[in-house]
Parts: C-alpha cells; sequence; structure tokens
C-alpha cells in the first residue's frame, strides 16, 4: 500500500488543476508568468507562425535580466543579447505584457521582482524560463522553471501540463561541518 503524503504544496497545485483525466498530466492553471529576454524570443515567435495572441498579457510579467550588465548605464555587451532585449520589447509592446526594462525601478532579476513587486502571493502557480523560479515557494507559491516551448504554451494558453510528481522523503542525520548550512 502506497502512503500519500499532502505536502504544503498539495492543496495550492489542487486548486489549480483545469482538467484531469487518467493516464494524462494534468493540465494546470498558471496565476503568474514571469518572462525575459532569453526563453521568450522563440516562443512569441511559434506563437506568430501559429497565427496565436498571448491568451492573458495580465498575467504575465517581464523584464530584462539574463543580458542585462551590472552596471548601470552600460550597454549589453554584444549584439546577441541588445536584439533579445530589443525583440523582447517589441513582443512586449505588441502583446500587451507589462514590461520592466532598463532604467526602469521596477526591474531587476526576474525571480525576484515577483516577491519584490508585490505580485507573489501565498497560494499562486508561478513560472519561469528560469531555473530560480522555485525560491517563489519560500512566499507559499508554487513555482517552477519551464522550458522554451513551454514558455510558448504558457503565453498561448496560460496553461501547462504537468504530470504529478511522486513523494520524496529525505531524512537529514549528523551535525553539519563548521561553514556549512542548511542551504548547503
Amino acid at each position: 500500500m502506497r502512503l500519500l503524503m499532502l505536502t504544503s504544496q498539495t492543496p495550492v497545485r489542487n486548486a489549480h488543476v483545469v482538467r484531469s483525466a487518467e493516464g494524462e498530466p494534468d493540465l494546470l492553471f498558471v496565476d503568474l508568468h514571469l518572462v525575459h529576454e532569453v526563453t521568450s524570443p522563440q516562443a512569441f515567435e511559434g506563437l506568430r507562425l501559429a497565427g496565436r495572441r498571448v491568451r492573458r498579457p495580465d498575467l504575465s510579467v517581464a523584464t530584462m535580466d539574463h543580458n542585462v550588465p551590472t552596471r548601470g548605464g552600460v550597454r549589453a555587451a554584444d549584439d546577441l543579447s541588445r536584439k533579445q532585449m530589443e525583440v523582447l520589447a517589441e513582443n512586449c509592446r505588441r502583446e500587451g505584457i507589462p514590461l520592466h526594462q532598463i532604467g526602469s525601478r521596477r526591474q531587476g532579476i526576474v525571480h525576484v521582482i515577483g516577491p519584490e513587486l508585490g505580485l507573489t502571493q501565498p497560494g499562486m502557480l508561478i513560472v519561469c524560463g528560469d531555473s530560480h523560479t522555485s525560491t517563489h515557494g519560500a512566499f507559499g507559491a508554487l513555482a517552477f522553471g519551464i522550458g522554451t516551448s513551454e514558455v510558448e504554451l504558457v503565453l498561448a494558453t496560460q496553461c501547462l501540463p504537468q504530470k504529478r510528481q511522486g513523494d520524496l522523503a529525505v531524512n537529514v542525520e549528523g551535525e553539519l561541518p563548521l561553514g556549512v548550512t542548511a542551504k548547503d
């Protein structure tokens, strides 16, 4: 007999199931889609080629962060980086997605602006084409990184198919050595 474990994220996930069918991934509704200049150009292009629009631009927020120099007033170092930022700005303008671009006080690291701007809230399902997105879990959200094809799917449908994950038990024993913390 398999013991079903309920984590704090189980009710959040269950609240976002749009469709569930035996043998298929659940279809989950996405409350907030964070977008940046690196994983989105191909996704927007896929929408254009399919003749589709962003379904819920009001539930997406974009920022420029992966190609942004860390020193203010400095341009991106290469043509590809500049082009990706220009394309993001054009895609957001065309689709009506709020964009926090260079020079905006609200511009920042894509997986950090949600909490900073008060967008990330407990009980939300949040996705982004960035592996650090799971850090929103600290605020009671279910959040994870997605790939470029999934970015396109969320832009088009505001939903994402996801298999229900199995349970995992982790037992940590012993004492941490000097210089090692729980975060490690």
